[in-house]
Formats: structure tokens, C-alpha cells, sequence
């Protein structure tokens, strides 16, 4: 790619297949707090993300974790390079932290294409949209982070461009308005999102390959840690790596961060090989119980549980409760603790189910057994 074509904000280029980006723009937006006890957030912050691209793995073979998938786009892939084309615009969707910029950065890399990465909220005109794809070279991948958060327009002209490769330039206003069609060289898109819900159905039509991350198991994050551990030249033993991948969260990305805050406590305590008491007493320091649960997600349950008897209680509430925003307690909080069976929703309000009782070492009285007991729900909540 010629490397004098100006990039618009928001957009990061890459110029040949072996090369890393320091991360992507966009991700899930969140107003999470991030201070020394959210290590078990998602979301990477900006300084974290220099080091999160020195540990991603750079082709499909040293992926670790998603077989299914894996399996499924190494096919995609191999077939397209047989035919020598570009292969066919894929969809990655699923939590933030599981890999969905890593495999893009894998597609081109396995493709020897370069990448272009940028996001749907950097993408608010159709014009935004048309100058990134007029600067594609043959056979680029173009990788779109949160690609659901594109503005409609830009969507649309996605459409002719995805399935016919041109673009309708409109020239002018009113009746004298006219159409120039703008022809565009083979490309690959690959959109990333984690709300696949909300991708219209034309959009998500014209992806050939649609795939979805699901969070990784303990075995799968020990891998993980194990390949990072020899990359950043660590030595732990077999419970030292189980212990890291239990607090995990089923996120490999969750996983890296947590390592390195290890390392660190490592580091300062004179510790050169980190078994399973030195990885639980750095992450004990660091408020990341076995669970993998953070200051905030505790603070969420100990109100529930304390404050209002197991709930129900509306969010708003809730979020008053523990000094937090609806929307940090909603987005932050909230998905971990019902996947782990540990808050329930429900139309009167948020609850506490049975395991949050037992994780704080505190009885369930009988009026909590009943609250727990409410239908559940997933949108029809009291806010």
C-alpha cells in the first residue's frame, strides 16, 4: 500500500502482512472505572495495548483457543488462496478480549495482504466510509472494530461496496444531484462486534464466513499464559499457571494483564519462580478473588445482599448504592455475575441468586430464597 495516501482519524494502516498494530480503535465503550482493582475488566486502555500486540499470536497455528472457528477460517482462507483471490469478508462477534482483532491482524497475515484497521464510530459519513475504501490497495484487508456503531448512511453504502466493490459518489444537491459510480479493487472485510444483535440483516448477509468467540476455559487460558510466560521469559509452575487462569474470567486478554501484574509483584518481592501461592497472594493484593471477581463486582453483590436483602432492586439504585453510574454497573458489572450465576435479572429488578450468598460466606434467609425465585428476564428490566 502506497504509504503517501493520508489516513483519515480513527484509522490505523498497516503495511504488509507480518506487520502488528498496536491495537484497534473502538472496542466495547464503556464508562468502567480502571483503577488498581479492575485488572478484570475487559477493555483495554490505551498503554496496555503496545504491550497486548507484542503477545498476540501471528498466525492460526499459535492461536490458541476457538477450534471451532479456527478450524472454520483456516478453511476459508486456504481455499481463497487456491483460488487467488481475496477471501470472502468475515464477521467476528462475541465479548471484548477474546480475539477479534488478533484474527483480523491473522487474515491478512496469512492472506500476505496488508491491514487497514479502523472502527464503526470513527465511520459517522458516508464520505468517511468512500475515502477509506477508495484508498484500498488490491486484495487489503480492511478490519472494522464495533462495526454495528457505523452510522447509517455509511452502512448502506457498505452494502454495494461488500457485495460488488464500488461506490456511488453522489455530486451536488437537489434535482441536479448525479451519481458517479466509483469502481473499488477486491478487498476483505472483517467486522468485528461484540452486540451482533444489533447488525441489520443486509449487513450480516453479506459476510461469507460469520463467526462467534465463546470465552475460553481454564485449560484453554493456561495455554495462554503459558505461551506469554515463555514470550516474556517468566517462570511458573503448573498451579501457578491454573491459579492465573481460574481469575480469568474466561478472557485471554483478562488473562495477559493479570500475568503482568504478577510478574511485577514477582519482581518486587525477589520471587523468580511464581507457584500458585505467589500468583493468589499478587492477585489477593490486587483485589482478584478465585472467582475472578473484582472490587466493583463485590461491591455490587455485598449491596445486594446487605443493603436490600438479595433485591429485587432496580439498577439506578443499585448503582447508588455503590457510588457507580447505572451504566458502569450494567455494562461492567452485571455480565460476569449472571454469567456466573451470581445476580439474576428479573422485570421487578435486579436479585441475588443462592451462589452470591454462599461466595460471601453468608446464610440465604427464607424471604431471599422467594425473591430468588422471580421469572428472569432479559429486557424487560426495571431500571
Amino acid at each position: 500500500m502506497d504509504d503517501s495516501i493520508p489516513l483519515l482519524p480513527g484509522q490505523l494502516s498497516i503495511g504488509g502482512s507480518n506487520g502488528s498494530a498496536s491495537g484497534s480503535t473502538g472496542g466495547a465503550g464503556t464508562n468502567g472505572r480502571r483503577d488498581a482493582s479492575e485488572l478484570a475488566a475487559p477493555v483495554a486502555e490505551p498503554e496496555e495495548r503496545e504491550l497486548e500486540a507484542a503477545l498476540r499470536p501471528k498466525n492460526l497455528d499459535d492461536f490458541v483457543g476457538q477450534e471451532r472457528v479456527r478450524k472454520q477460517l483456516a478453511l476459508v482462507l486456504a481455499a481463497s488462496k487456491i483460488r487467488g483471490r481475496s477471501a470472502d469478508h468475515v464477521l467476528m462477534s462475541g465479548p471484548p478480549g477474546l480475539g477479534k482483532t488478533t484474527l483480523a491482524m491473522i487474515v491478512a497475515a496469512e492472506m500476505n495482504a496488508p491491514l487497514r484497521i479502523s472502527s464503526g464510530p470513527a465511520i459517522q459519513h458516508a464520505g468517511d466510509l468512500a475515502a477509506i475504501l477508495s484508498s484500498l490497495s488490491e486484495g487489503e484487508v480492511l478490519f472494522l472494530d464495533e462495526i454495528h456503531r457505523m452510522s447509517r448512511p455509511a452502512e448502506e453504502m457498505l452494502y454495494m461496496a461488500m457485495e460488488d466493490f464500488r461506490v456511488d459518489i453522489i455530486v451536488g444537491k437537489g434535482a441536479g444531484a448525479t451519481a458517479i459510480p466509483l469502481e473499488l479493487p477486491s478487498f476483505t472485510l472483517v467486522g468485528a462486534t461484540t452486540r451482533a444483535g444489533l447488525l441489520p440483516g443486509p449487513l450480516r448477509d453479506r459476510f461469507g464466513f460469520t463467526g462467534h468467540l465463546e470465552f475460553y476455559s481454564v485449560a484453554e487460558l493456561e495455554l495462554v499464559l503459558r505461551r506469554s510466560a515463555g514470550m516474556l521469559d517468566l517462570k511458573l509452575t503448573s498451579a501457578g499457571f491454573a491459579e492465573i487462569a481460574g481469575r480469568s474470567r474466561g478472557t485471554p486478554r483478562i488473562a495477559n494483564r493479570l500475568l503482568r501484574r504478577v510478574r511485577d509483584w514477582a519482581l518486587v518481592h525477589g520471587v523468580e519462580t511464581i507457584d500458585a501461592r505467589t500468583a493468589s497472594a499478587a492477585l489477593d493484593m490486587y483485589e482478584v478473588d478465585v472467582r475472578g471477581l473484582d472490587r466493583l463486582d463485590r461491591s455490587v453483590l455485598e449491596a445486594l445482599v446487605k443493603k436490600f436483602n438479595g433485591g429485587p432492586v432496580g439498577l439506578s439504585t443499585l448503582a447508588i448504592a455503590v457510588g457507580e453510574e447505572p451504566e458502569t454497573v450494567e455494562t461492567v458489572a452485571e455480565p460476569f455475575l449472571v454469567r456466573e450465576g451470581l445476580l439474576g435479572r428479573t422485570p421487578r429488578g435486579r436479585i441475588a441468586l443462592p451462589a452470591a450468598w454462599a461466595h460471601l460466606g453468608l446464610k440465604m434467609p427464607g424471604n431471599a430464597v422467594a425473591a430468588a425465585m422471580l421469572p428472569m428476564v432479559g429486557d424487560e428490566l426495571d431500571s
